[in-house]
């Protein structure tokens, strides 16, 4: 699985009764035939990040097939995770 790129948007709170900011990432994923992830449409990763003063954090994720916004009940391995993690962290910064 390899990440070849994003949108990103901050959600509002409306009513400030959350600490911190919250955004929705949408990743384009590469992701290899062999996989029973694959899908021809193409996969997509929805990943909810919480950032505030003491911490970031993945709050939520899911996969996804790009089209059809089919979701796929599986979950990341703990080096994918990390490697989510990190990009997430990278494009919050910019």
């Amino acid at each position: 699985m390899n990440i070849t790129g994003h949108t990103l948007e901050k959600l509002e709170d409306p009513f400030g009764l959350l600490s911190g900011d919250r955004y929705e990432i949408f990743l384009d994923l590469d992701i290899d035939e062999e996989d029973e992830l694959f899908s021809d449409k193409g996969v997509g990763l929805r990943v909810l990040f919480v950032a505030d003063e003491s911490e970031t954090k993945i709050s939520n994720y899911h996969f996804f097939e790009k089209g059809s916004d089919k979701v796929f009940d599986f979950a990341l391995e703990e080096d994918e995770e990390q490697m989510v993690y990190d990009y997430c962290q990278n494009i919050i910064k910019e």
